[in-house]
């Protein structure tokens, strides 16, 4: 299945409403300090040179990644303003973390930058490309294409793309493992983007 049905998708709670759409809400809040928390945190882990301390900058990210989404539906404000800022703080904690490890190890140098080539550039753009669709977030483009859903912003989704990667580096020690990793999460992403250029992104109306 493509996606949801129009007859179906209509009775969602998946649409953007632009008389919610503000910046300041207790989702946006809780981004902004889990972001400032962990980019501080990884700086500090940088100076001291601490890869404990680097963790937990990971650790502070991925946590308020998941509170401000958990609070945003529970407390009904997720607006479109808020995903996007979600977005791209998730790709500055993401940064800090993988440039202070590189810094820590640099042998990890060519899977990282593999890694950041996929997230900051290519997921990046997928995952803003929910804009040109009215829904709130790319939680739910399972309205517009189910398959890229499931590939990128289902659960299972998301985690192998945020969490494989760093786990097995900080696990396994091992760089050529984090690389195959990394160039597999590449492919898969590219995959995603030829799909979704098959599927066009949809001009607004002027």
């Amino acid at each position: 299945m493509a996606a949801v049905a129009p007859e179906d998708a209509s009775t969602l709670d998946v649409w953007a409403d632009p008389e919610r759409e503000r910046i300041g809400t207790s989702a946006t809040v809780i981004t902004a300090v889990r972001t400032v928390a962990s980019v501080v945190l990884a700086g500090f882990a940088a100076h001291d040179e601490s890869l404990r301390l680097l963790v937990v900058a990971l650790v502070v990210y991925w946590a308020g990644d998941s509170l401000d989404g958990f609070v945003a539906r529970v407390r009904g404000c997720e607006t479109r303003i808020g995903a996007v800022l979600d977005i791209l703080s998730d790709r500055f904690c993401a940064a800090c973390f993988y440039i202070g490890l590189m810094w820590l190890h640099h042998e990890y140098a060519v899977p990282v930058l593999i890694y950041l080539a996929e997230f900051m550039v290519v997921d990046c753009f997928l995952s803003l490309a929910f804009l040109a669709w009215p829904v709130r977030s790319p939680n739910y483009f399972y309205v517009v294409d189910r398959q890229l859903w499931l590939w990128n912003w289902s659960k299972p989704g998301k985690a192998v793309n945020s969490s494989l990667f760093a786990v097995l580096l900080l696990v396994t020690h091992q760089p050529w493992l984090g690389a195959v990793v990394a160039t597999g999460l590449l492919v898969m992403k590219s995959a995603s983007l030829v799909r979704l250029g098959r599927l066009g992104l949809p001009i607004p109306a002027r």
